[in-house]
């Protein structure tokens, strides 16, 4: 068109088919409005606003350990510097950035006003101030220079812009995107950071990794307002192909409400879908109440306050739930189908990724980024060896040097003499020249030997990074695992991998006061849902443990746990902090429901806090024992108390609970020694001791087992060959702490040894080196006295061997 206007202003006139014209200019639009506005990079996940918003925070320094700045001023420097569009536009753009609701992870903090979930608006740009977050600072702007990225010129070409920020991380799968392009769009969900760390190491650990595989590391989308996926099968598709759908539902529990002498059945909904106006969402139910539409809700009340949404659907008498609950799904937004479409630019062209080309583009970019800082980093620490080394040279003919200085009639006249007589180049001759006579100290010369150590070893690991992709993915992997490690967080969106029937909406929707059932899985995972949704596991029979069997606690919503971990710490822990779930799903990672310093550590187990628990066992891998009452953790906060002190290589092994019923501890080695101690004996000592030794163990000889027991029950051992006998308690005679212990399951194999004890009667799982379980009670084994050998369990494979016993109750 200007090459046309040109020539229009020479009097010369070229016909052009006003359709040919048309078609042109329309593609040309189209394609500024997509790469200009409406669809994100894969490589950094951002628009050009987002992207220009955050740079110019900042060039102003809007670092997050600096003061808060008006957003006005973000505003009209993004507009004078980078986008010449419309204010409000940078202004709803970067509101966005800082909505927890909107955003899974906030690449802005504010201060003041920004909307909320009812869609209330923010307040003028002139009273909110903001600065970069955290996530935002150290992943997308940390070290952003020429050197690691490529710059432009702006609009009016006085001033240079990133044309990509170096992302660390995929912000793309992270907060998502949606955006209207013309002839194209793109709704992209959030998701953990977490499991997307997960997945990008999975993937350069298997480049040709199956989708499946990839999905049990970043299983669905994970929205910041929490909610339900549906039918979850319907993600692989939507992954595998850019495009599908999937039905998104709000979380919701039943309660009941006292009316006069009647009770009620009271719906209460926690947790919208994404990007439902709740306000909206209230009125629309109000308007289908009195329209006859919605039957069976006697009132609506919205209860929420700044600790939660609670929005309270009040029954009727006589009304079932689950048909207003079915109604409510039909009819309203509590139930939505959202939309998945993967369509971002590549190359400054729109493309339909999948989940793993999404993640692959990323990585090729990161190696890129890194290949460039790699080299920078190479290039600045040559420089400074090569003016280091010229220092030392100096500084060991210092003589020479000074006589040089002496006799030059100017500083062109010394530097020339010095490259002469000592070999130096001329950026060595001009830093030797500047170097203040206070650096001619002994001090100095060491501090300089030392920095030239340092560089060269430095030089050395660029270089073998750049050289050598193994290393430079190993190095990747590193930082992925950091930034997991700094800023990872609990799952908030739960998955069904199938949807439950309509019948039985609120099956899984425990009553007040309802017994639960709590499963801590091997992995350190749980998962809470209704007693009576649990199946009964039966005995006797071969399970996988490759997705390990749970250790199951009876508990209901108010009640309290103890968490122990492995560095002798326990915490509190309520069991309303763990989300409802449906039993099949993978539960929340326990430690990520702990204060931030207990993520660290090992998950050792959990505990109830019985009312009939008085007493609790400690025991550490290296046979140390004390008893503690439990009155000492009545006043345990949430930063955890240290249960027992630990020598070097130490580690807490079991936490037993004594009660009056279980007042006999029973304690066996790998080598068939079992223990019996009287709970009594056991010294009650403080929370800072050791404890005293329980026994010795001999080179190779580990504790396999320690169990509470009642007087007349029945140890059940098994050997690593598969052989278990039951021995009854009263033939194992009490010892003292210290004893040698009594020989109980004497082994006749050379590499045999005992694998594990428990109680008969209790249901436990028998694991083997095969990841497999045989899942009994141990009460159809035979009573043998301590001298009998066993008889084989189960039938193992070739090479199998028991490996652990585990109380599943």
């Amino acid at each position: 068109m200007a090459k046309q206007l040109d020539l229009l202003a020479h009097g010369q006139v070229i016909p052009t088919a006003l359709h040919s014209e048309m078609q042109r200019s329309y593609l040309e639009y189209a394609m500024s409005v997509i790469v200009g506005r409406a669809l994100p990079d894969v490589r950094d996940g951002l628009k050009p606003v987002h992207r220009r918003i955050l740079y110019a925070m900042y060039e102003l320094g809007l670092t997050p350990d600096r003061p808060f700045r008006k957003c006005a001023r973000v505003v009209g420097d993004v507009l004078g510097k980078y986008h010449p569009h419309g204010d409000q536009a940078v202004y709803d753009a970067l509101v966005r950035l800082v909505q927890p609701f909107s955003s899974r992870y906030p690449l802005l903090a504010g201060h003041g006003n920004f909307g909320s979930i009812d869609n209330d608006p923010p307040a003028a740009m002139r009273y909110t101030e903001t600065r970069l977050a955290a996530i935002a600072h150290e992943t997308l702007l940390a070290g952003i220079s020429d050197a690691i990225v490529d710059f432009v010129p702006n609009f009016d070409s006085s001033q240079q812009e990133p044309l990509v920020l170096p992302a660390q991380l995929p912000v793309l799968l992270l907060n998502g995107a949606t955006g209207i392009a013309v002839g194209m769009a793109t709704n992209i969900p959030p998701h953990n950071l977490g499991e997307v760390v997960d997945a990008l190491i999975a993937l350069i650990n298997q480049p040709e990794i199956e989708l499946s595989e990839l999905l049990r590391h970043l299983p669905g989308p994970d929205f910041p307002t929490g909610g339900i996926i549906v039918d979850g099968a319907e993600l692989e598709r939507a992954y595998g192909t850019g495009r599908g759908t999937i039905t998104l539902r709000g979380v919701v529990s039943l309660e009941e409400a006292q009316r006069g002498r009647h009770r009620r059945h009271v719906i209460v909904v926690r947790e919208l879908p994404y990007q439902v106006n709740k306000a909206a969402w209230i009125e629309k139910m109000a308007e289908l109440v009195n329209q006859g539409r919605l039957e069976g809700i006697a009132d609506l009340r919205d209860e929420s306050d700044r600790d939660g949404m609670r929005v309270v659907i009040e029954l009727k008498r006589d009304t079932d739930p689950d048909q207003v609950l079915e109604q409510l799904y039909r009819l309203t937004a509590l139930q939505v189908t959202y939309g998945i479409n993967l369509m971002a630019l590549v190359g400054n062209q729109p493309r339909q990724l999948s989940l793993k080309a999404m993640l692959c583009e990323f990585l090729s970019f990161r190696e890129a980024t890194l290949l460039r800082q790699y080299r920078h980093d190479l290039e600045s620490a040559q420089a400074r060896l090569h003016i280091v080394t010229g220092l030392l040279v100096g500084l060991n003919a210092v003589d020479q040097v000074i006589a040089i200085l002496r006799s030059a009639v100017d500083g062109t006249t010394a530097q020339r003499d010095l490259i002469a007589q000592l070999g130096l180049s001329d950026r060595q001759a001009s830093a030797l020249i500047a170097m203040p006579l206070r650096r001619l100290t002994q001090q100095e010369r060491s501090q300089l030997e030392a920095e030239q150590a340092t560089l060269r070893e430095r030089i050395q690991t660029l270089e073998m990074l750049i050289s050598q992709r193994p290393e430079r993915l190993k190095a990747l992997k590193k930082d992925l695992r950091q930034l997991k490690k700094q800023f990872g967080d609990p799952r908030r969106t739960q998955i069904l991998r199938e949807a439950p029937p309509s019948s039985s909406a609120l099956n899984a929707l425990p009553l007040a006061n309802e017994p639960l059932c709590l499963e801590i899985t091997a992995r350190g995972y749980g998962r809470c849902f209704p007693q009576r949704s649990r199946p009964q596991l039966e005995g006797e029979r071969w399970l996988p443990w490759s997705d390990p069997l749970p250790l199951t606690l009876s508990v209901q919503r108010s009640d309290r746990l103890w968490v122990f971990t492995a560095g002798g710490k326990v915490y509190p822990l309520e069991v309303e902090r763990f989300p409802l779930t449906n039993r099949r799903d993978r539960g929340q990672p326990i430690l990520t429901l702990l204060p931030d310093a207990a993520q660290s550590e090992t998950l050792l187990t959990v505990l109830p806090r019985g009312e009939d628990v008085t007493t609790l066992i400690v025991l550490t891998r290296h046979g140390r024992i004390k008893a503690m009452p439990v009155a000492e953790l009545d006043d345990l906060s949430s930063r955890g108390l240290q249960l027992t002190k630990l020598k070097a290589g130490d580690s807490l092994s079991w936490v037993l609970p004594l009660t009056p019923a279980t007042g006999h501890l029973v304690l066996a080695t790998s080598r068939g020694r079992v223990f019996h101690f009287l709970a009594a004996s056991i010294p009650a000592l403080g929370r800072l001791n050791q404890g005293q030794p329980a026994l010795r163990l001999s080179i190779q000889e580990t504790l396999v087992g320690a169990i509470a027991m009642g007087e007349l029950d029945h140890l059940f051992l098994v050997s690593a060959a598969g052989l278990a006998k039951q021995v009854p308690l009263p033939l194992i005679e009490p010892v003292p702490l210290g004893h040698l212990g009594q020989l109980t399951m004497p082994l006749r194999q050379k590499q045999d040894r005992l694998a594990g004890i428990g109680c008969c009667g209790m249901m436990m799982a028998v694991v083997t080196s095969q990841e497999r379980a045989w899942i009994t009670t141990g009460e159809g084994v035979p009573v043998l006295d301590k001298e009998g050998v066993g008889v084989p369990l189960t039938t193992l494979n070739p090479q199998e061997q028991i490996v652990a016993v585990v109380a599943l109750q």
